[in-house]
């Protein structure tokens, strides 16, 4: 089934605050721009979703999941076999949930709550099991911790045609200075319009924007050394390195870790 279909959008009953679907997509697979009317956790068992909206990109790799308000426009990619475990929420009565669309970390508890929630009916009556196992899943749901996994994009157009070259070339290796003089501007105008319109420094974004796409090529299967050269890392174990200190494991034992989970 594709989430994109009408009927998705009033599965939800009145009654009910939560509702969870599987879908499961090939490697490459897109789903074109839409949006919904509840807010939706995106979350996938195996594989990684990139998920592309208007102010930004997130990348979601197994065991964390994304939460997108009500009518946020967004497109979702799979790299890899993506298993999607996807649950639309009403949040009007939840003021707990994040009020930004972020990626959280799913614990090993929603996990299984989702998996579960799956096999609800939409017909499920207040205060029977379902009711209560759809209650605990958005209880759990409100103690996740947000996680780095976004990268915000410019509304300059200027600045978002060097982002988009970085995106596509995360390797490129052209300095502050060069990319300044392409734009007839000085380092520092670029450097103060890039903190103001995304929030980070030139170079902290470029850093976020490489360990994104080598999420995505390594949920691929492509080889450590290999998404290394691709990003622009002069090794393996400068790669590993960073990696490290921005996800807290290495690449291989990240991808280990989540197939064991899954």
């Amino acid at each position: 089934m594709d989430c994109t279909a009408p009927a998705f959008q009033e599965l939800l009953p009145v009654t009910a605050r939560a509702m969870a679907l599987a879908i499961d997509y090939a490697h490459g697979h897109v789903i074109s721009v839409h949006r919904h009317t509840h807010a939706q956790l995106l979350y996938a068992i195996e594989g990684v979703m990139t998920i592309e909206a208007q102010g930004g990109r997130w990348v979601v790799p197994p065991t964390r999941g994304v939460w997108l308000q009500p009518g946020i426009a967004h497109q979702v990619r799979m790299s890899g076999a993506v298993k999607m475990r996807t649950v639309f929420i009403d949040c009007a009565s939840s003021p707990l949930l994040p009020r930004h669309s972020c990626v959280l970390d799913i614990s090993p508890l929603l996990r299984q709550l989702i998996v579960a929630a799956v096999d609800i009916a939409p017909d499920f009556t207040e205060g029977s099991r379902d009711w209560h196992l759809l209650q605990l899943l958005l209880h759990e749901l409100d103690s996740l911790p947000v996680l780095p996994l976004y990268l915000p994009l410019p509304f300059d157009a200027r600045l978002r045609g060097i982002c988009a070259r970085l995106m596509e070339q995360p390797g490129e290796q052209q300095t502050v200075a060069h990319w300044a003089q392409e734009l007839a501007i000085t380092e520092r105008s670029l450097h103060r319009l890039f903190q103001k319109q995304t929030g980070m420094r030139f170079g902290q974004w470029r850093q976020q924007a490489r360990l994104l796409r080598a999420l995505e090529q390594l949920a691929h299967g492509s080889k450590v050394i290999d998404v290394a050269m691709d990003n622009g890392y002069t090794s393996q174990s400068a790669f590993a390195a960073m990696f490290k200190k921005h996800f807290g494991t290495t690449p291989t034992a990240f991808y280990q870790a989540k197939v064991i989970a899954a």
